[in-house]
């Protein structure tokens, strides 16, 4: 357990065990399911947030040892998810006093997650501007309406100064996890909450009224030091601005042929100046791919034709990355086919309806191999892309 402060404590679990987080993300250094208790000395007792069945004997004694044989008083609900949601049952079975707040919105999806019916007294709603009277603070209610569900509510403490922020300001990886917060925290705003960047939007505009001293999400560390960085970064990300310059290189090869084009292609941008990531969607993960394209102001597709569309790697990230709001960036693009190209046909009519897409011409067609007559054409995309 660690201490937000002397009457704050986090009381959630890390999960070393997942493989994949939500059944597609991959998580090689697990996850946090955080959960938090407010326990002053003279205030009632509030717990923010339950945490995933998986954890749920584990988070229970935490909670117990934090209460030392005192009541719960309240179990405030920022979000259903099952990640959050999935030991409410437990907890009110053994604290069947507390009082559950929870939006209005939460209040009416709440039989969906099984929840043993609460008592009509024990519910409390709350919305945008109330606030509870703990003693000692005040909690303060913002509704966060589709970051990234509708019930989402985030909550401030006006004592500590920490916003109980949800998913907001979340990342893969468990608490104690040695990373930098930047790479998994992108990856995983721009994979779960990237489609709700407007929403995101509206969020950061309320906290910046607010004296945040420390970020509380649920899932990743607290963040205590340099928080405008990270609300610089959400910023960045929401309102799908590139993070730097620079062309990213996404590359689907079936024989090697269309990786030996991607290598070159990067060989040539490098030779012009250009700071250049090449990625291999068949190898990599799809889902750090979809948070690179958020990264980069310019992207080369480069892939094979197959069976009349584009190679099927190549089509499940350019579809994912249709689910999460890209827009605003110039796209360059490289086929390969032998007999019948379809490849960039194929992608960009994916993309067709993304926001505020700048494709670079030429397309470049290369016929199975890449020949030294394919290398002016090859050039010219290169030249067209750097001035674009």
């Amino acid at each position: 357990m660690e201490k937000v402060s002397d009457t704050v404590f986090s009381v959630g679990c890390d999960d070393y065990d997942i493989d994949l987080f939500e059944s597609q993300y991959k998580v090689p250094h697990g996850i946090a399911y955080n959960s938090y208790l407010i326990k002053s000395e003279a205030g009632p007792t509030l717990l923010v947030d339950t945490v995933d069945r998986r954890k749920t004997d584990e988070w229970l004694a935490h909670v117990d040892e934090v209460l030392e044989g005192k009541p719960l008083d309240y179990l405030l609900i920022q979000h259903l998810e099952p990640d959050h949601s999935g030991s409410i049952d437990a907890l009110l079975e053994r604290h069947p006093e507390a009082k559950v707040i929870a939006s209005a919105k939460a209040w009416q999806m709440m039989p969906n997650f099984q929840v043993h019916p609460i008592p009509e007294e024990n519910k409390i709603s709350v919305k945008e501007g109330d606030t509870l009277d703990l003693g000692d603070r005040k909690l303060h209610f913002v509704a966060a309406p589709m970051v990234h569900w509708p019930e989402v509510i985030v909550t401030y403490d006006d004592k500590d100064k920490t916003l109980f922020a949800a998913d907001a300001f979340g990342k893969f990886g468990t608490r104690d996890a040695d990373e930098p917060w930047e790479e998994e925290g992108r990856r995983y705003f721009l994979n779960i909450v990237g489609k709700y960047g407007p929403q995101v939007q509206t969020l950061l505009k309320k906290a910046a009224g607010l004296d945040i001293k420390t970020i509380a999400a649920t899932h990743g560390p607290l963040l205590t030091e340099n928080l405008g960085h990270y609300i610089s970064l959400y910023d960045t990300w929401s309102s799908y601005k590139p993070e730097k310059e620079g062309i990213l290189i996404l590359v689907a090869s079936i024989h090697g042929h269309t990786n030996v084009v991607a290598e070159k292609m990067k060989d040539i941008l490098e030779s012009k100046g250009q700071s250049v990531k090449l990625m291999d969607v068949t190898r990599c993960d799809v889902h750090e791919a979809v948070a690179q394209c958020f990264v980069y102001p310019k992207i080369l597709l480069i892939a094979c034709s197959y069976d009349a569309g584009v190679f099927a790697p190549m089509e499940r990230m350019l579809t994912i990355l249709t689910h999460k709001g890209f827009r605003n960036r110039t796209i360059g693009m490289i086929q390969n086919g032998s007999w019948a190209p379809s490849a960039a046909k194929t992608m960009k009519e994916i993309l067709a309806k993304q926001q505020n897409l700048t494709y670079v011409d030429p397309v470049v067609t290369i016929k199975t191999s890449m020949k030294e007559s394919d290398l002016p054409e090859m050039e010219t995309l290169a030249d067209n892309l750097i001035a674009a």
